[in-house]
């Protein structure tokens, strides 16, 4: 718009949009009954009348007022839905060159997406070898609970990480996050016994869940607007990577079969460096805001983002601060009528997700591929982790050109067809003689597909869906449907198995 302001006011009738890709959820115009509009340049008034524009707020009847200042000033619209749910949108502004410095600390931030991957795909390549070690090889259900406990930690550090996010800080709550991170590390490292293995799991698992909640929070809340989107695909990113660091690590385990407790070992420093990396990073402003810390939030908005920025983002906190009166949600009103479906939404994503199957390929593709006749079982491992970081970077390309809805539909078809290829390779006679081909090929286009829709696609939505007031919730229980679904068929594969 070429007008340096402009105060548009209306009574508006809306059922919002939250995300124009992803599905038809409650699409409606939003109607603007009366709209003024006053040219920096003219004193000349005009009056437009029923004019129809999309939108991508709330779900909700309600009214907008937006303001548009200067270039150098951000802008904001306010929708307030039917329920209370007020949400404020800041339109981003072009910006000249920042003096802060944001990538470092994404980059630190980034430790606990990389150990949330690593622990995951660590055990894919050793489990065989520690079983050897530990004396457990005829005992299946003893290397599921191996296998399943990190899983179980995951649950419960998923469903406290945004409480001692919220109550100690994001910088603090990540230094308390790589305690369990490098003692579990260290115990599975030295384990003697089979409970020493599980507690050392159990340990890491609590980390991993409370940095798959408290990684992609920070990010979003110490990044810039204009390239918020791209670095919120960052974490995804990461994960991929770490998966894929232990399944190259696990290359050495055939000529060396002790080589499985360096593999837990190697877990303990990036643990650390999170820790003192996170003693130098600047705490998130907004937190610093909520706590009515107003000099710290400044210094670390200048820190980050410029000492030319700070009266805009302190500008824009204010502003969020005058939302909604509610209190916060409780876990009860997540199922009241009012919420359910979008809750509802949010945990089948990743039901569906988990499902669908990509923890069994990240925990067992190397004995699968043992069992297909692949000589180098590890390194077909290892390529499908490559394949799953390759395909993660296309789909960050993807995500805002192609939408989410397509990229979706896009990715379980494809995994569909991939597990169609890797079940006909082992039950057709016909294909017996290429089966260990057709099985890596099956498995890396699984991966590929998974990357492009059903890997990233669930997170990112979660900010996108929920209102507010039940957001820090509704994403917990979502990430622990998640993590319980996940712990429930990694054991339940591995009994298969």
């Amino acid at each position: 718009m070429q007008a340096s302001n402009a105060v548009i006011k209306g009574s508006l009738g809306c059922d919002l949009q939250r995300n124009r890709s992803f599905g038809q959820f409650n699409k409606r115009s939003l109607s603007v009954k009366t709209l003024y509009l006053r040219d920096s340049t003219s004193s000349s008034v005009s009056r437009f009348s029923s004019l129809h524009m999309g939108a991508e707020f709330s779900s909700g009847r309600g009214k907008v007022e937006t303001m548009f200042r200067s270039s150098a000033k951000p802008r904001f619209v306010k929708v307030q839905a039917s329920g209370g749910d007020i949400e404020d949108l800041v339109v981003p502004t072009p910006q000249g060159k920042s003096s802060g410095t944001v990538l470092p600390y994404v980059g630190v931030a980034c430790l606990g997406a990389i150990l949330f991957g690593y622990h995951l795909g660590v055990v894919n390549g050793a489990l065989e070898y520690l079983a050897k070690d530990l004396g457990i090889v005829e005992n299946t259900v003893l290397q599921g609970w191996i296998v399943s406990t990190l899983l179980a930690g995951a649950t419960v550090g998923s469903f406290t990480g945004g409480t001692l996010a919220d109550k100690f800080g994001r910088t603090r709550t990540f230094q308390l996050d790589a305690v369990p991170l490098a003692v579990g590390a260290f115990l599975c490292a030295t384990a003697q016994s089979v409970q020493t293995m599980i507690i050392g799991r159990l340990l890491a698992g609590i980390g991993i869940g409370i940095s798959s909640a408290l990684v992609p929070l920070y990010i979003s809340e110490i990044s810039p607007t204009e390239i918020r989107g791209a670095l919120g695909s960052v974490n995804q990113l990461f994960i991929c990577i770490g998966i894929l660091a232990a399944l190259v690590a696990g290359l050495p385990l055939a000529g060396n079969p002790l080589w499985w407790r360096t593999m837990f070992g190697v877990a303990v420093v990036p643990s650390i460096l999170l820790a003192l990396g996170m003693a130098f990073a600047p705490e998130s402003p907004r937190w610093l805001f909520q706590q009515g810390r107003t000099s710290e939030a400044e210094t670390a908005i200048k820190t980050l983002w410029g000492k030319e920025r700070v009266a805009e983002v302190m500008h824009e906190l204010r502003a969020g601060s005058q939302g909604s009166t509610e209190p916060e949600a409780g876990w009860l009103d997540l199922f009241s009528s009012r919420y359910w479906k979008v809750v509802s939404v949010g945990a089948a994503l990743f039901l569906f997700q988990q499902l669908a199957g990509i923890n069994a390929v990240v925990y067992y593709s190397t004995s699968v591929f043992r069992s297909a006749g692949i000589a180098s079982d590890v390194a077909a491992s290892a390529l499908v982790g490559a394949s799953n970081v390759f395909g993660t970077t296309v789909a960050s390309s993807l995500m805002d050109k192609q939408g989410r809805k397509s990229l979706l539909m896009i990715s379980f078809s494809g995994m569909a067809a991939s597990m169609l290829l890797l079940s006909l390779s082992f039950t057709w006679k016909v294909l017996a003689p290429y089966s260990g081909t057709l099985a890596v090929l099956g498995t890396v286009l699984y991966v590929l597909s998974f990357s492009l829709g059903a890997g990233p696609v669930p997170a990112l939505l979660l900010s996108e869906i929920f209102p507010s007031r039940i957001r820090a919730k509704a994403v917990a229980l979502s990430l622990g449907m998640h993590w319980v679904s996940n712990f429930v068929i990694g054991i339940s594969l591995f009994l298969l198995l």
